[in-house]
């Protein structure tokens, strides 16, 4: 097997609604433009599988950096979903990530309906 890597991970959800303003915000904001992709029912919601997913990518392609992103309305959360919660959620899988992964960096991002993206720290 050939040894490849690419410089990050981004996780987002599913949803149709925001993939046009995540793909327009990749091609704005992240450079270099190699990362693997993965998007899932909810994002972080379920992070177990969020966090194998990121394993493989950090085992196989060497990352360097995990994009988090969850979204407004998220139907995989349902009322539950409100900003704080997913504020909550993102920043529990961003501290799990660094107590597992302490060289790579972690962003994470709450992405409005209206394509704003709101890092959240």
């Amino acid at each position: 097997m050939n040894n490849h890597s690419c410089a990050a991970i981004i996780v987002t959800c599913i949803d149709f609604r925001f993939q046009e303003y995540i793909n327009n915000w990749i091609a704005k904001s992240f450079q270099p433009k190699t990362f693997d992709r993965v998007a899932f029912a909810g994002g972080v919601k379920s992070l177990d599988i969020i966090l194998g997913q990121i394993e493989i990518s950090h085992r196989l392609h060497h990352i360097k950096k995990v994009i988090l992103i969850n979204h407004e309305d998220c139907g995989a959360y349902g009322e539950t979903g409100t900003p704080q919660r997913h504020a909550e959620d993102l920043k529990n899988a961003a501290t799990s990530l660094k107590q597992q992964y302490p060289d790579i960096a972690v962003e994470t991002y709450y992405l409005h309906l209206d394509g704003i993206f709101e890092q959240i720290s």
